[in-house]
């Protein structure tokens, strides 16, 4: 196993309870334009959001995560077979693949390295997709606590790859014959406390409290409940989606 950043294993409920799905119709456009449904290659798949949706439309998944506990946490599918793997080396044969997704965790890879796996697992025009998306979109007066929190008190605690993540992966090297996506978005209905505990998956978040303990994340807790109103309005939250799509 090599060595990887890891900044989700210690709260891989948490992930697997709070971090939003991605839409069906994501799955459906891979599938066209792929080359076939037979096999894909889910990298960097933590619990398994988006590897189930391709299991409802690829005959094969094979999901793979550096994390033992992503894994262990994972959603069951019948198509989607989970391994404890890194991006960079997944085990799988040569030309097998018809597609290759990452979804909100390329930035953390050795791109160089995973690249040149992409190129010995996917089949002739076989697609690579990486997938991101940032801050969501709840109200203005919601999502101006949320910007207020993370381009202060949280900024100090991001790693330096989520800058990648801020651009749309726009910065990334991406060494492929490009496809224009459409747009997608995530979206969600949830609580106060579904939203909160998204937010808590943050790897800033941990790493904020690792130095100054829970009393921040309280107070821009406290702040944020106070611009959502009564904590059991259930509000539409969506998240828009950024791709880099290529074929071989």
């Amino acid at each position: 196993m090599t060595t990887f950043k890891d900044h989700f294993s210690d709260h891989a409920e948490a992930y697997a309870a709070y971090r939003p799905g991605y839409p069906p119709a994501l799955a459906d456009w891979l599938g066209r334009i792929a080359p076939g449904r037979r096999l894909v290659l889910d990298c960097g798949c933590g619990t398994g959001q988006l590897s189930c949706l391709l299991g409802d439309v690829f005959e094969r998944v094979v999901a793979t995560d550096a994390s033992a506990q992503q894994i262990a946490g994972a959603r069951p599918h019948p198509a989607v077979e989970y391994r404890r793997a890194p991006a960079e080396d997944s085990g799988l044969a040569d030309g097998s693949a018809d597609l290759v997704t990452v979804a909100q965790a390329a930035h953390w890879f050795d791109l160089p390295a995973f690249y040149e796996e992409v190129r010995r697992v996917l089949r002739p025009a076989g697609v690579l997709a990486l997938i991101t998306y940032g801050l969501a979109r709840v109200s203005p007066r919601v999502d101006a606590v949320v910007q207020d929190f993370y381009e202060g008190t949280a900024k100090p605690y991001w790693p330096p790859e989520r800058c990648h993540v801020e651009d749309g992966y726009a910065s990334l090297d991406f060494p492929f014959l490009e496809i224009a996506p459409p747009q997608f978005r995530m979206e969600a209905t949830w609580s106060f406390q579904a939203y909160a505990g998204y937010i808590g998956t943050w790897s800033a978040v941990k790493h904020l409290e690792q130095d100054q303990g829970p009393a921040p994340f309280q107070a821009f807790l406290a702040e944020l409940e106070q611009a959502w109103g009564d904590p059991t309005v259930i509000r539409r939250i969506t998240w828009p989606l950024s791709l880099r799509v290529g074929q071989l």
